[in-house]
C-alpha cells in the first residue's frame, strides 16, 4: 500500500467529504466518487485485507507496524472525511432538495451521465458477456427505481438490516446507498438519527445525543460487518473479471438514471421524523408535464455543471497518474 505524508492525507479526507456528500443524495453513489478520484480499488483492497493477524503483528512488531501494514492511516483519513461530510450536510442536502428540487436533481443527472462515460471507458474487451451484463444490471436498476419502499424500520434489527444492506450500495459505483435506504423506509429515519446526533452535540443535549448514537452505533455495525464480508467478493471480483464488474456498474447508473430524473409526479405522500408531509411514490414525467415552472434552462445549466464536474476530476486523476509514470 502507498506510503503518504500529511497532505496527501488530507487530499484523501477531502475525497471522503465528496464521497459522504455523494452519499446523502438518494440516486448518487460515494463508490462513484471514490473510483473517479482514483482510491476506489485501494480502498476495497485495504478492507478486504483487515483481518485478526492485526493483533499478531501488533504483538511481535508493535501497534505502529501492524496499522502501516494493514493501511489503517488511510481508512481513517477517508472515513473521517465521509463522517463529517455526512453529519454537516444531511441538513443542507435535504434544504437543497425541498427549496431548489430541479436544480439539485438536473446537477446530479449531469453528474452519473460523465460517471457512465467514465466508468465504461473503463472496459477494453466489449465481449457479448460484456454487454448482456450491462444490459441486465440496467433494467434490474431501473426495476428499483420504479419498486415501491417498504414500511419504515421500527425495531433494531432493521437498522443494522440497512446498514448491511447500504453501505454495499455505497461503495458500489453507481449504487446509493441513500437509494438504497429510500427502499427499503430507512432513509428518513437514518437522516433523522444523523440529525438528531447533530443537535445533541451543538446544544449539549447528552439524552438526545446518546439515544442518536445508539442507533447510529446499530446502524455502524451492521455497516462494518457487510464492507467486511461484501469487499471479499468484490476485490475477486475486480481482480478476475475487471470489465464484467464494470459492465455490471455502468448497467446500474444507466437505470438510476431515472430516479434522478429532475421532473416527477408525486403519486403518494408520506409523514417524516418531524411531522412533515414528503413524497413517497414519484414517476417521472416530461418537463411540459411538470406541474409547477420546469425550470428547463437551469435544469440543463446545472446538468453541464453536473458533467463538468466529474470531467475535470477525471482530468485531474489522468494528470497525476501522468505526472506519476513521468517521474518514475
Amino acid at each position: 500500500m502507498p506510503q503518504r505524508n500529511f497532505l496527501q492525507y488530507l487530499t484523501v479526507t477531502a475525497k471522503g467529504l465528496a464521497m459522504g456528500a455523494a452519499d446523502v443524495v438518494p440516486g448518487v453513489s460515494g463508490g462513484t466518487i471514490a473510483f473517479i478520484s482514483g482510491i476506489y480499488e485501494e480502498l476495497i483492497e485495504t478492507i478486504n485485507n483487515i483481518d485478526l493477524g492485526f493483533f499478531k503483528i501488533w504483538k511481535k512488531e508493535g501497534f505502529t507496524q501492524a496499522w502501516k501494514h494493514y493501511n489503517l492511516s488511510f481508512l481513517v483519513a477517508l472515513f473521517s472525511g465521509v463522517f463529517i461530510s455526512i453529519i454537516s450536510l444531511a441538513k443542507l442536502i435535504t434544504w437543497l432538495l425541498d427549496v431548489y428540487p430541479i436544480m439539485v436533481w438536473s446537477f446530479f443527472f449531469g453528474l452519473v451521465i460523465a460517471s457512465i462515460v467514465y466508468v465504461a471507458k473503463q472496459i477494453n474487451n466489449w465481449r457479448l458477456a460484456v454487454i448482456v451484463a450491462l444490459v441486465i444490471a440496467s433494467i434490474l436498476s431501473y426495476l428499483i427505481t420504479i419498486a415501491d419502499p417498504v414500511g419504515s424500520p421500527g425495531s433494531t434489527w432493521f437498522l443494522f438490516f440497512a446498514g448491511f444492506i447500504a453501505i454495499i450500495a455505497m461503495i458500489l459505483p453507481g449504487i446509493s446507498g441513500a437509494f438504497i435506504l429510500l427502499l427499503l423506509g430507512a432513509y428518513t429515519t437514518v437522516i433523522g438519527i444523523v440529525t438528531q446526533l447533530t443537535e445533541g452535540i451543538t446544544t449539549f443535549n447528552s439524552s438526545l445525543f446518546l439515544g442518536a448514537f445508539g442507533k447510529l452505533l446499530i446502524f455502524a455495525l451492521g455497516a462494518i460487518i457487510g464492507l467486511k464480508v461484501f469487499s471479499k467478493a468484490l476485490n475477486w471480483m475486480f481482480k478476475h473479471h475487471k470489465n464484467l464488474i464494470l459492465a455490471v456498474l455502468t448497467g446500474f447508473m444507466v437505470g438510476a438514471l431515472n430516479k434522478i430524473w429532475p421532473w416527477k409526479e408525486v403519486l403518494q405522500y408520506r409523514m417524516n421524523h418531524v411531522g412533515e408531509q414528503i413524497p413517497f411514490i414519484e414517476r417521472s414525467i416530461l418537463p411540459q408535464n411538470y406541474e409547477s415552472n420546469p425550470q428547463i434552462l437551469y435544469a440543463i445549466i446545472f446538468a453541464v455543471i453536473g458533467f463538468l464536474t466529474i470531467f475535470l476530476l477525471e482530468r485531474i486523476a489522468v494528470n497525476k497518474v501522468t505526472v506519476k509514470n513521468e517521474s518514475e
